[in-house]
């Protein structure tokens, strides 16, 4: 499932234009034509999604990086403070775990919705993130699909947090906790506190790879992306 997710972002890249939107005025580089501008950044969002679903989607593609590693909900943590005191910090531990492991298995999905986006960036657009900040396209990727992936990946969050547990782990940790623990506890959703910071996680990596693209020339793994991004540094 994740491959053909995956393989389907680059369906986009043999031979197709940006869609149509306006009039280009004094194009930034002129050395480049549009489809050749188009299709770079096409090809470089693409590159960016590929990278990131692929190492947050296998086992403990979140647990073991820290930069995109689900930590307790706030409401969680003196909850987590109290299990230390009786030397129960392991149900803790399992309970972070389970979150981080129904993210992994949420995330490959994201990469219909991504690609759905490419499909329909316009010309402009493609323009704007070409001369834009280094996470210019990440900022695409969250202004025209950040809601859709919430409501996509939401569902897939909610069955991964049954499947591998994560209810089970919170009343566990809950019922060691003790009486005072529910003191702390406000309505935190589950549900919905994972599948954003699984998004989360997901736009920062894509920015990462965006940026190593746009700044490091042995990130350009093709001819085109290398005659794209060297004429805009």
């Amino acid at each position: 499932m994740q491959n053909d997710l995956l393989n389907s972002l680059g369906s986009f890249l043999n031979g197709s234009d940006a869609t149509s939107s306006g009039t280009l005025s004094n194009p930034p580089v002129t050395a480049l034509t549009h489809s050749e501008m188009s299709r770079g950044i096409k090809e470089a969002l693409s590159k960016g999604v590929n990278v990131a679903i692929d190492r947050l989607g296998q086992r403990n593609g979140f647990l073991d990086d820290a930069a995109v590693r689900i930590p307790l909900p706030p409401s969680l943590e003196q909850v987590a403070n109290l299990l230390r005191q009786f030397h129960q910090q392991a149900l803790a531990d399992e309970f972070v775990a389970t979150m981080n492991h129904a993210a992994e298995q949420a995330v490959p999905q994201a990469a219909e919705v991504f690609a759905g986006a490419i499909r329909q960036m316009t010309l402009r657009d493609a323009q704007q993130i070409l001369q834009g900040p280094d996470d210019a396209a990440t900022e695409y990727f969250r202004r025209t699909s950040g809601a859709e992936l919430f409501a996509r990946l939401r569902p897939i969050i909610a069955r991964a947090t049954n499947k591998v547990g994560v209810t089970l782990a919170y009343k566990d940790m809950m019922a060691r906790a003790g009486p005072m623990a529910q003191m702390f506890v406000g309505n935190t959703n589950l549900d919905d506190y994972i599948t954003q910071k699984a998004l989360d996680g997901l736009f920062l990596k894509i920015a990462s790879e965006e940026k190593a693209i746009r700044t490091q020339p042995v990130a350009r793994t093709s001819a085109l992306l290398r005659k794209v991004f060297a004429t805009v540094r």
